[in-house]
């Protein structure tokens, strides 16, 4: 046994020197998706432990979008502007540490007017969530400077695939434990003043994984920075003009938004599920995201090797029809009367539907990669998440709309949850079909250009 730990300390140490900027990633995304998956476990719990009904709890993902769409585009162009997209990354990885542990503070909000601490909650809530989102823009456009492709002349040996899959496998990880922590702790609580102290807690356990990730990212530094740009209204317009020429990148952008549309919509009413109809208590829902993280670890290998067989954009359209299962996961498990078989037929079903996700983890932003003006590479990162951010605004609210609707048309809130699910699932498998075309369309007009 001692052998065999001295042997995995050597090659561990072998891997951290032959690959370091892997090893770098793979800690940030240990810390960072450590506290993001400790907040979103705990946010519509902790916000329906504060009073909200099922519109505040659609707001949860409403208003940090809505905050988002105004502060994107121009903090695209900033990070465009910076000499060192680092600072600007690390610093907003601080805001939302700083900002998701003032929300923790909401329960000692007193309630002089109907839901103040709810709305406090949603407000900071929504400026972390913000932080999150320039952070990832920041990420997203930093990236390629420290992993350029094809940069071996400048001694990076590390594909931006195998630098991905690694994050990947570490952020999976911790999609496993964080959730199946949180749900055996406060199922082990019994009252609920317990249970909102521990939510609180693991808010600032979230902001404390935060900081220390942007202290991390000192040790990751670019290997081909982009020169800086000057902010102005005649550089927006450049970028906006450049931006509308690139076909390609329209189009990706259009046919990812009708995805995220399909996906986005049944984000709250998964939890309202759960919750309302299959009774699920905190320790049952934590296994919702691990059943799906086990799902995506068993596959994460076999997806990452067919990536360097078939290229990254094929096979994103096994991930788009693998989450069509999930939806089907719902209608099926609360179909089911007897809750003791429709829990775990629900459990199993969405682990199914996860198989495939890891080409979503992996790809989905490489192909954004090969789409983007990497002159204005920022920028046209800010547009694309505009789009995506204003789905995740919008959506969820649909969704918990759509469900509410068709509920009231036919006298019964579940079958109103199955109608609404129906149609999403039919929804994802047509968004399969058009991302299809659309990389059919993309290797005819790369070939014109040959």
């Amino acid at each position: 046994m001692i052998q065999k730990l001295k042997l995995a300390a050597r090659n561990f140490r072998s891997f951290r020197q032959t690959h370091p900027i892997t090893m770098r990633y793979g800690i940030d995304g240990i810390l960072l998706m450590g506290a993001v998956s400790i907040a979103a476990n705990n946010n519509n719990l902790f916000a329906q432990r504060l009073g909200a009904d099922e519109f505040q709890l659609s707001m949860l993902q409403f208003l940090p979008q809505m905050l988002s769409l105004v502060l994107l585009v121009p903090m695209g162009l900033m990070t465009d502007s910076f000499a060192n997209k680092r600072r600007m990354l690390s610093a907003a990885l601080v805001m939302a540490g700083i900002f998701f542990a003032i929300a923790s503070m909401a329960a000692f909000v007193p309630d002089v007017l109907p839901d103040v601490p709810v709305y406090f909650f949603i407000a900071f809530l929504a400026l972390a969530n913000v932080s999150v989102g320039v952070m990832n823009i920041a990420w997203q456009s930093y990236f390629p400077e420290v992993v350029p492709e094809n940069a071996w002349t400048e001694g990076v040996k590390e594909s931006r695939n195998n630098v991905l899959t690694f994050r990947a496998r570490m952020t999976m990880i911790i999609q496993l434990i964080a959730p199946l922590s949180i749900g055996i702790i406060l199922t082990s609580i019994a009252s609920d003043a317990g249970k909102i102290a521990a939510h609180q807690i693991f808010y600032i356990l979230a902001a404390v994984l935060l900081i220390s990730n942007a202290i991390h990212f000192r040790k990751i530094k670019a290997v081909r920075p982009a020169e800086p740009k000057r902010v102005s209204l005649k550089q927006l317009k450049t970028a906006a003009g450049r931006l509308s020429k690139n076909r390609l990148f329209i189009l990706f952008a259009l046919v990812i938004l009708f995805f995220h549309m399909t996906w986005h919509a049944d984000w709250t009413l998964y939890f309202i599920g759960q919750r309302n109809y299959l009774e699920m208590n905190e320790f049952l829902l934590s296994l919702t995201p691990v059943v799906a993280m086990i799902a995506q670890l068993v596959t994460l290998k076999r997806w990452s090797r067919n990536n360097l067989k078939q290229g990254v954009e094929k096979p994103l359209v096994w991930g788009i029809l693998g989450l069509a299962l999930c939806p089907a996961a719902m209608i099926i498990g609360v179909s089911i009367p007897i809750r003791a078989v429709g829990i775990p037929v629900f459990l199993l079903l969405h682990a199914v539907g996860h198989l495939a996700f890891a080409n979503i983890t992996l790809n989905l932003f490489q192909c954004l990669l090969k789409v983007v003006d990497e002159e204005y590479r920022s920028f046209s990162i800010s547009v694309y998440t505009v789009l995506i951010t204003l789905s995740n605004a919008v959506m969820p609210v649909a969704g918990v709309a759509m469900y509410r609707g068709f509920g009231a048309a036919v006298g019964d809130g579940r079958t109103g949850l199955v109608i609404t699910f129906a149609i999403l699932f039919f929804a994802r498998i047509l968004a399969g079909g058009v991302w299809t075309l659309y990389v059919k369309y993309a290797a005819g007009k790369r070939k014109e250009y040959l």
